[in-house]
């Protein structure tokens, strides 16, 4: 399995919401990986080199996230991300790309879609934010009280940050992989990022689009790992049905299986994206 090697954000743009860093590599098809919370493109960093044997693989760190602005002068909140998304296509030049998007990337990339009309070739939303209710307990709790935890000393807002991601997966994932996931949200402005992130969160951004999921157009495939401890499995099979889309579970992994899990993910997002329909198959047949 690949390394970070493959993956990097060597590249910047500036988009109405800051300036957002990204990368890029492989050839083929394009296809476009959308992150959540609180991730980054580092997140895709193990399944990025096999992807790319097969396609042009294109990722970006969201705004307020990663290594992209967080300046906190500029919302970043889901309907934003769902126009950046829209944006970056238009930007990189993406006509119909493959999408494979996790935890709020989902919830983004279904706005961009259902709201803002970009086209997807094939879809595959993997441990998705896209319908109510969402949110941990702790995450109701820090986006009602987000001006006390932005005061905790940084050694306290580090326990905070590690114990938070730590409460995403089922088992373990390399101790370097964690460090890098935290790391983000330990800078003076990547801890004012961090709640913010909590303090934008607003289920209208789902609602928004719930009762057009019908509506999606490319063929789409759900994948869920087996164990999520954020959003249960009977989540995924519910937004599996509302899609008529196929569900592939995980066995094993928690919330983040490209991290716990990568070859299971890898074997499963190339067995749908090479499974390739005719050219109008998907318009033809309403999807």
């Amino acid at each position: 399995m690949g390394t970070e090697l493959a993956w990097n954000v060597d590249q910047t743009v500036e988009t109405p919401a800051g300036v957002v860093a990204f990368g890029a590599c492989g050839e083929g098809e394009d296809l476009i990986l959308a992150h959540g919370w609180p991730w980054s493109s580092f997140c895709w960093h193990r399944i990025v080199e096999p992807l790319a044997r097969r396609f042009r693989v294109h990722w970006y760190d969201m705004p307020g996230y990663g290594q992209s602005e967080m300046s906190g002068t500029r919302p970043t909140s889901l309907d934003v991300q769902g126009e950046v998304f829209a944006y970056m296509l238009d930007t990189l030049k993406l006509d119909r790309p493959h999408v494979l998007a996790h935890d709020f990337g989902g919830a983004v990339s279904l706005r961009a879609h259902l709201l803002h009309g970009c086209e997807y070739r094939r879809y595959v939303l993997m441990n998705v934010v896209a319908l109510r209710p969402w949110g941990s307990e702790f995450f109701d709790h820090v986006g009602r009280h987000v001006e006390a935890f932005e005061g905790l000393p940084p050694p306290i807002h580090k326990a905070v940050v590690a114990a938070y991601i730590q409460g995403a997966l089922s088992g373990d994932v390399p101790q370097g992989d964690f460090e890098r996931l935290c790391a983000p949200w330990l800078t003076d402005e990547g801890r004012k990022s961090f709640y913010n992130q909590f303090a934008q969160a607003d289920e209208r951004y789902t609602a928004e689009f719930e009762d057009r999921l019908s509506e999606v157009k490319s063929p789409v495939k759900v994948l869920w790992g087996e164990r999520d401890p954020w959003i249960p499995l009977d989540r995924g099979r519910r937004l599996a049905s509302l899609l008529d889309a196929e569900l592939a579970v995980i066995e094993g992994a928690g919330h983040l299986p490209q991290l716990e899990a990568p070859h299971k993910v890898v074997r499963q997002v190339l067995a749908f994206l090479d499974d390739e329909p005719d050219a109008d198959e998907g318009r033809a047949n309403g999807r």
